[in-house]
């Protein structure tokens, strides 16, 4: 061994999304961090969908990019279609999701890691965390070699004690072919952590030659592709089509006929899965009444014969699968690659964690990714840089970094977790946002590359190129504000104003207006154009958003006092009483994410907290000029 595998101010176990953005992240700090994986085949897997994105996903993919990682930039470099979602609605909610080449993106990344100053990739399994005195001090690998380490990053994904089912087959394993972490499991569990044990699947796979394209729709992605990462300013693989069909009652049929051999139905399976993820054992015994359900046939990559079955997952047995497989229109001569599986793994109650991510009750330890009860290659990339970051600050003895809800995706997802804990595998929802209209894809830089380049994770290439769009997006903003555009009615009126009408797009205004004389980037228009519009549209509704931070920022720093009791406070639910009893919040804020409570129950809790804290501060006065407390 080495010096640099002896020890690191950082070790990072696992190399999946999770793994990739807290190494990544912990180097630009400064940290020496050592990366722990199988092998090198191992990093930047998509073990189930080949796709990065979707709805509130791709939002948490535009900020991981604008903080400085590397999601974006992956996928737009080896993405063969773009889509973005939501187009019919507003810009909230648009969120970009894109095909991968599997293989290249998965080389992007490890050739990312591999030059990256200060980390070092380390080839093995780790058996056991080091934790001394309240701190972890380092792992120890497979062999008896430890690696010292006063931050360590865990991002074991589906591998904790990893237990796949194909029928009534049982195997010990992480992910297909790949060894599950079973003394790993162990040691963690020894640390007394409150956790469970979840279930996700994966579909079977299709060799691209036995499919009958003609049988199915085409679906074809954006005509003008829109990139993830803001540094993209062009997609270099060529793009290509997906398709879809649809379920029939052949393919039910059979799956009645076999649902006891299913490990979901005959009690194999005792882990949680994701209830917005159903397999399609679960959609044909939940939902009997529906005929059909759409398929997704997806390429896995440019030159790779396999095609993902997405909206396919199952756990019969292979034979079963494949029969299934072939009662769809279209792949009635199908063959399968690799059949469908279900895997069950540890997971550790998140509310066992700080906002940084770091173990309650074990300094210098994080956990990121699946670990914590969550579900997706974005939402683990995402506490990934949560996780790597604050591990990072604290090796070179910075300041802690906590996002909050107002200002990402990324810290309501870390929010959720930590208050509420983790009932089923996490998804994020662009529901979950309660300031979603500042939070959107566009803007994404402009709330949080300024706090990345703080912490020191945004390259002075970034940074440049930032400057260089924010200084336009500022001329360009007093330029619509000052500019008067002739509207419908014939009158004048300033373009900020004219575009509060639905009917009236900047980007016709562009076109139409001369006067405007707006500086856009000439690489990517539409960024400036789309940031700009959405502002002008929104004004009103941001500006009453901004009046709920404010009042949210009130309510984190107001404190409960430590004996003050929630029982029979006028107005409040017994229900919510009890709760709050039980949780005893610090801070209001902290009480508004107890499950049940309205806003209008937190702001009685804030007044008589108030008066409380009022009444207290009069008896004090009293005291202290000689009156009596009574």
């Amino acid at each position: 061994m080495t010096d640099s595998l002896d020890r690191a101010d950082v070790v990072v176990i696992g190399a999946g999304h999770a793994g990739i953005e807290a190494a990544w992240a912990a180097s630009r700090l400064g940290a020496t961090v050592v990366v722990c994986t199988l092998a090198p085949s191992t990093v930047g897997q998509m073990p189930c969908n080949p796709a990065i994105g979707g709805t509130a996903k791709g939002h948490l993919v535009r900020e991981i990019d604008a903080l400085g990682g590397l999601m974006g930039q992956a996928i737009d470099a080896t993405g063969i279609q773009f889509r973005l979602l939501n187009r019919s609605r507003g810009p909230a909610v648009w969120s970009p999701r894109a095909q991968a080449d599997k293989r290249l993106y998965a080389e992007a990344l490890l050739e990312r890691l591999e030059w990256a100053p200060g980390v070092t990739m380390l080839y093995g399994q780790v058996s056991e965390l080091i934790v001394q005195r309240e701190a972890v001090r380092g792992v120890r690998l497979e062999g008896g070699h430890c690696l010292e380490a006063a931050q360590v990053v865990v991002t074991t994904g589906t591998f904790l004690d990893g237990l796949i089912h194909v029928g009534r087959e049982q195997r010990r394993a992480g992910r297909y072919d790949e060894p599950a972490a079973v003394a790993l499991a162990a040691s963690i569990r020894s640390l007394g952590l409150a956790g469970g044990r979840l279930k996700t699947g994966t579909p079977p796979r299709v060799h691209r030659r036995s499919i009958d394209f003609s049988a199915l729709t085409a679906q074809a992605g954006d005509e003008e592709p829109v990139p993830f990462s803001f540094q993209t300013a062009e997609l270099p693989q060529p793009q290509v089509c997906c398709h879809t069909t649809r379920t029939n009652e052949r393919v039910h049929r059979l799956v009645r006929a076999s649902v006891a051999d299913s490990p979901l139905y005959n009690g194999q399976i005792t882990g949680i899965g994701p209830r917005y993820c159903p397999s399609l054992e679960d959609k044909v015994m939940r939902f009997p009444d529906k005929e059909a359900h759409q398929v997704f046939l997806e390429p896995e990559g440019l030159d790779v014969d396999e095609i993902y079955i997405n909206g396919f997952s199952m756990s019969l047995p292979a034979e079963v699968q494949h029969a299934v497989v072939r009662a769809l229109p279209g792949l009635g001569d199908a063959e399968l690659i690799r059949p469908g599986y279900a895997v069950e793994y540890d997971f550790i109650q998140p509310t066992s964690l700080h906002h940084t991510l770091e173990v309650k009750t074990i300094g210098g330890l994080y956990f990121a990714g699946q670990i914590n009860g969550t579900s997706g290659y974005e939402e683990a990339a995402a506490q990934g840089w949560v996780a790597g970051v604050n591990a990072g600050l604290r090796a070179t003895n910075r300041p802690p970094i906590v996002l909050g809800r107002h200002e990402s995706y990324v810290g309501i997802l870390v929010d959720d977790l930590v208050t509420r804990g983790c009932l089923e595998p996490y998804r994020m929802f662009t529901s979950r946002a309660e300031h979603r209209l500042r939070l959107r894809i566009d803007n994404a830089d402009l709330r949080l590359t300024p706090i990345g380049r703080s912490l020191g994770t945004v390259s002075d290439e970034r940074w440049a190129r930032f400057e260089t769009r924010r200084q336009r997006y500022t001329t360009n903003t007093t330029r619509l504000q000052s500019t008067l555009v002739r509207i419908g009615s014939g009158d004048r009126v300033a373009a900020a104003e004219a575009l509060r009408n639905p009917s009236i797009r900047l980007s016709d205004l562009v076109r139409t207006e001369s006067a405007l004389g707006l500086d856009l980037d000439p690489l990517t228009p539409t960024l400036d154009i789309a940031s700009l519009d959405a502002d002008c549209r929104y004004v009103g509704y941001v500006r009453r958003q901004e009046q709920e931070v404010l009042r949210a920022e009130r309510y984190a720093s107001q404190r409960v006092p430590v004996h003050f009791s929630f029982t029979d406070l006028p107005g409040l639910s017994r229900e919510l009483q009890q709760r709050l009893t039980e949780v005893r919040p610090t801070t209001v804020a902290m009480a508004g994410s107890v499950s049940g409570m309205t806003p209008a129950a937190l702001a009685l809790v804030s007044a008589a907290i108030s008066r409380r804290t009022l009444s207290a501060t009069v008896a004090a006065d009293d005291i202290s000029s000689g009156g009596s407390p009574d």
